[in-house]
C-alpha cells in the first residue's frame, strides 16, 4: 500500500478525527433544529446508520488492537445516550429506540468491514 495512504490511515490522525466526528454527531443529534443536509432526503434512519458506520470504521482503524466488542459496546452506548438525551423536552427532539437499533446495526456492519480492511494495514498502534 502506498505510504501516503498509510500515513492518512495512521492512528495518530484517525484518533482526533474520531473525536471530531463523534462531537459532530452528538451536536447534530442534540440541536433543537439541526441544519438541513443533502442526505435528509434519505431519512432519519439512514442518517443514524451513516453516522455510526463512519464512527465505527474510524474507531476500529484508530484503535487497531482494541477488542472489537469493546468498540461496538461503547458506540452502542453512545447511541443509546443520544436517544436518552433526545428525550429531554426542551431539546424538541424525538427519542426513538429504533434509532438506537439502527446505530447498533450500522456499528456491527462497519466493524465487519473494518476487520477486513485491517488485514491490509500494519497492526502497530503507533503508526
Amino acid at each position: 500500500m502506498p505510504s501516503f495512504i498509510l500515513r492518512l490511515l495512521s492512528p495518530r490522525l484517525l484518533r482526533p478525527l474520531f473525536w471530531l466526528l463523534a462531537t459532530f454527531a452528538l451536536t447534530m443529534a442534540l440541536l433543537p433544529k439541526p441544519p438541513q443536509l443533502p442526505i435528509d432526503r434519505f431519512g432519519d434512519k439512514f442518517q443514524h446508520m451513516l453516522a455510526f458506520a463512519v464512527l465505527a470504521l474510524v474507531a476500529r482503524l484508530a484503535w487497531r488492537t482494541s477488542k472489537i466488542w469493546a468498540i461496538a459496546l461503547r458506540l452502542s452506548l453512545f447511541g443509546a445516550a443520544i436517544e436518552v438525551a433526545q428525550a429531554i423536552p426542551m431539546l424538541h427532539r424525538d427519542s426513538d429506540w429504533r434509532d438506537w437499533l439502527a446505530d447498533s446495526i450500522a456499528v456491527a456492519l462497519a466493524l465487519l468491514i473494518a476487520q477486513f480492511l485491517l488485514r491490509f494495514l500494519p497492526s502497530d498502534e503507533t503508526t
